[in-house]
């Protein structure tokens, strides 16, 4: 076992899915101040065919970093607003009566792209969030009892305010648990805040966007998820993060736990984790890193300790340290 632990490096080649990596935050990086966090967890998601939730207060670049990171693909990319007179049909498409075949046609809707950003997710009402589910979790669509595919990659980006609670409307617990990460964005740090103001005006007006170049195309895309399935897990490493998913249901803080689904979606995230830093094998600090992200929005806090002011993130992190690391 110690031989082939040596030879980890070679087993799979890793080296361009770490440059890809690079060149990706490198483009970010020429409009985005800091949000280091936020663009690895928006990479880490594309690469595992994951979705994100988007959380924020207004001005912090939610929508723009969504947009520039869409620009670093090869790819189409869509957005809808949501508002709450939004329709099923607004999202999906609609079947028009063409009269000269004297047929019905389906005209599919905003959400038949590659990347899709969904503006304030929370502002819908529950039916035009239950047309997420199907295209979220199966990728897919069914209207008129036929069944459209989704484009590949497929990706959701949605976001929220968690401030403004007039006119939103909670998201079902069965939609968050679709999404593989929720990213919580915070304000910059006043070294940040400077460089942010002197960018913008070094710029002149120039839109963000122009600066951005297109640096990762689907195929290597493909590529690069296919490797990172073969990226390899130990059975102390599943046996880890069993564990920890198990320790959320039967907490006493917590109300609701996670489910398995967010058991594999750290899995994956751990994976990718390691890929990008050019390694073909999970480590606990890559369990660590997805953990908050991966279950920060399938937690529900006790009644008690929410009262209290207690987060999910300081409850996940005590059942992080409660867990033994494995050697």
């Amino acid at each position: 076992m110690e031989n082939n632990e040596l030879n980890f490096d070679n087993r799979i080649p890793l080296e361009d899915l770490k440059n890809a990596v690079t060149a990706i935050k490198q483009e970010l990086a020429k409009v985005i101040v800091g949000q280091e966090s936020f663009m690895e967890l928006l990479i880490i998601s594309l690469l595992v065919d994951g979705h994100v939730l988007i959380e924020g207060v207004p001005g912090i670049a939610k929508t723009v970093t969504a947009k520039l990171f869409a620009k670093t693909l090869k790819t189409e990319f869509g957005r809808i607003q949501f508002t709450p007179d939004l329709m099923p049909s607004d999202i999906l498409g609609t079947s028009i009566f063409n009269v000269k075949t004297s047929e019905f046609e389906y005209k599919k809707g905003p959400i038949f792209s590659n990347i899709v950003l969904i503006d304030e997710i929370n502002r819908a009402p529950a039916k035009t969030q239950a047309a997420l589910f199907e295209t979220m979790e199966e990728r897919q669509a069914t209207m008129d009892g036929t069944t459209y595919p989704m484009g590949v990659p497929f990706m959701v980006l949605a976001t929220q305010n968690p401030i403004e609670q007039e006119g939103t409307y909670a998201l079902p617990e069965a939609q968050l648990d679709r999404f593989l990460f929720k990213i919580k964005v915070a304000y910059p740090s006043l070294e940040e805040e400077v460089k942010i103001i002197q960018t913008h005006h070094e710029r002149k007006g120039q839109k963000p966007q122009e600066q951005i170049k297109s640096v990762l195309t689907p195929k290597e895309l493909t590529d690069y998820k296919q490797k990172i399935q073969d990226v390899v897990v130990e059975e102390k490493i599943i046996k880890y993060i069993a564990e920890i998913i198990s320790k959320t249901r039967n907490h006493p803080h917590l109300f609701l736990g996670g489910s398995p689904r967010a058991s594999l979606a750290t899995l994956n995230a751990a994976k990718a984790f390691a890929a990008i830093q050019g390694r073909d094998f999970v480590i606990p600090e890559d369990v660590k890193k997805a953990l908050i992200p991966v279950l920060n929005h399938r937690l529900i806090l006790s009644p008690e300790r929410e009262m209290e002011g207690m987060t999910t993130e300081s409850v996940i992190t005590m059942i992080i340290e409660s867990v033994e690391i494995p050697r």
